[in-house]
Order: C-alpha cells, then structure tokens, then sequence
C-alpha cells in the first residue's frame, strides 16, 4: 500500500484524467444511452462547473445546455457566476424558476410551519432560518442531532433543537426543491433527446449529500468518483473562473447562509478528503492522525461516522426493488 501523505490525493496529469472522462461521457451520451447531447444543472458551484466544462469538452459545446434553476430562496451569486462560466465555454443556457411550482407543492409553507412549531416568533416573511448540526455532538461520535436557527431581521439568533416530525417535515419540504429541479432537467433533455448529465461529487454521493430522484436523479456522473480537492484541481485546468473557485461551497436551499461543512460535512474538505480515503483503503489511525495533525481518537472516530453514513444512506442509492417474482403459472 501507497505510504499516506497529504499529497496522496493529488491528481499526477489531470488533462490525462479529463480525457478519459470526457471519452467515458460521450460513449456513455452518443453510444450507450443514443442522446443528442447533455443537460446540465448550473448553479455556479465548483461541482456544476466542471461538469458542465468536461461536458462541452467531451461533447461539443453545441450539444451541452446549461440549466439555471433558481427559486426565492436562491443566492443572487448563483446565477451571476453560472452565466459567466456559460459565456466563458460558449454554451446555450436556459433559466427556469421554479418558485411557482415549489409554492404549489407548499415547499415553502410547510417547511415554515415546521420552524414556527419550534421557534413561534419567526417570521418567515422577515426571519431567516437554517438547520445545523452542532460540532460538539460529532466530536462524541453520536448520531446527529438536528437544530433549527432562526435569524432575526434585527440580527438577533435562535437555536433550537428539532423535534423529529419537524425535522422531518422541514427535509421533506425542501426536498421539494431538488425534485422540481430534476424534472425542469429532464424536460429539457426530453425535448432535445439529450442525456441528463448529473453534478455530484463523490462524497455527496458516498455520504448521501444528495435527494433520491431530486439532484440525485441523472443518466450519468461523470465527477462523481472524485474528491471535492481533485474537483478543484480538475477546475484549474479546465478554466473555471476564479470567482466560482474561491467561492465557499453552499447548500443554496435554506434563507440562511450556510456552507456544505457547516450543515453536513462539519469537517474542512481538505482534512475530509484524505480521512476518507484513508477510511476506505484501510490505513491505520495512527499513521494517519500523524499526517494530518489529528489524534488517533479522532481519525477513528471520523472513521466510524464515515462507516454510519454510509449505511444510513443506502437508501438513497439504492434502485427500486422489483425483484418480487413470486408468481409462477
């Protein structure tokens, strides 16, 4: 086995890497699934845009439509640096908002209802609100347990832990929002006969960061056995902006800001990156705590919370069952 550095993630020739994805991508669109061309989801996040830049690379940027999908809640960035990327690769965009159909869902409404079952002062008309996870309890190696902040339109900040149903009332909702998402996707690539081209990385995917049948729904991913460093190494060289590199990366779903390590991951994407590698190709906590400057009983620990995350989320990857053959004449 390789000796663990912190380099060991580090892509040796990614033009190399590239062009085996791209070549992988247009067999996968033009000779596997017959497609035209590929959709893409744009938001201005590192993962979307090196997908989008590897599909017009791999496909021809005739064939690639970037689609933006903002909703009220969306950040005024997003479509800023999407459409930038876009111009800069010279790839026909589209933008759909979808806040009319996520408010004939009651994404918003019932989400909100939720929140003020917790926190009866918010306001969602003036409040902001964000559901957090505190440190604290991943560094005992428990459970997550979800909190509700609510941000005041004086600045003032709540929080309170969820009770079950409202969590689960607040996911469901939000979820409406990726979903709503992957059908505007599918439309699009119906009514062109081209592939749906999906943008998860691979921790999203291994660690369940995604919704089933919402950003989780694609024909294909092409990043999606890639750390979030190597994305970044990936962008380098494919001319991604230097806005949308340097950029922090957000969930974009709830009024607050938060990050993707303040919400979910709780870890650096850095440290993240080699702790799961390290978890997956079985190196020893000792070996790795000393290269990345953590003790022994916290690698371990991140290892096991790697270990939880990915039975609890099976769920999401899994296909649907039908494999209930039972009927014989």
């Amino acid at each position: 086995m390789k000796k663990f550095s912190p380099d060991i993630l580090k892509i040796k020739d990614p033009e190399a890497l590239i062009d085996k994805i791209c070549a992988k991508l247009k067999e996968d669109v033009f000779r596997r699934f017959r497609r035209k061309g590929g959709v893409v989801g744009i938001s201005g996040g590192i993962d979307s845009s090196v997908t989008l830049a590897i599909a017009a690379r791999a496909l021809g940027k005739e064939k690639v439509v970037g689609v933006l999908l903002p909703e009220q809640d969306s950040s005024p960035d997003s479509k800023e640096l999407a459409l930038k990327l876009a111009d800069r690769l010279g790839i026909k965009t589209v933008e759909e908002n979808i806040s009319e159909a996520l408010n004939g869902f009651g994404c918003y409404k019932r989400r909100d209802e939720a929140v003020s079952r917790i926190i009866p002062e918010y306001n969602p008309e003036k409040d902001k609100m964000k559901i957090v996870i505190p440190k604290e309890i991943l560094d005992r190696n428990l459970p997550p347990v979800f909190y509700v902040t609510v941000v005041f339109q004086n600045g003032q900040e709540v929080t309170r832990r969820l009770s079950p149903d409202a969590y689960l009332q607040i996911v469901a909702a939000s979820n409406f929002k990726q979903r709503s998402r992957m059908s505007m996707l599918y439309y699009h690539a119906e009514s062109r006969h081209y592939a749906v081209i999906g943008t998860p990385n691979k921790h999203e995917v291994k660690q369940g960061f995604f919704v089933k049948y919402g950003d989780g729904g694609a024909d294909m991913m092409p990043i999606g056995n890639l750390f979030k460093t190597q994305v970044y190494q990936l962008a380098e060289v494919l001319n991604v902006p230097r806005e949308i590199i340097n950029r922090i990366p957000t969930t974009d779903t709830y009024t607050a800001e938060q990050t993707q390590e303040e919400f979910f991951y709780q870890l650096p994407f850095e440290t993240m990156d080699l702790l799961w590698f390290a978890w997956e190709n079985g190196y020893n906590p000792i070996e790795v705590a000393e290269v990345i400057h953590m003790s022994p009983d916290e690698v371990s620990k991140s290892f096991s919370n790697f270990e939880r995350k990915l039975k609890t989320t099976e769920y999401l990857r899994s296909a649907p069952l039908h494999d209930y053959d039972f009927w014989r004449p």
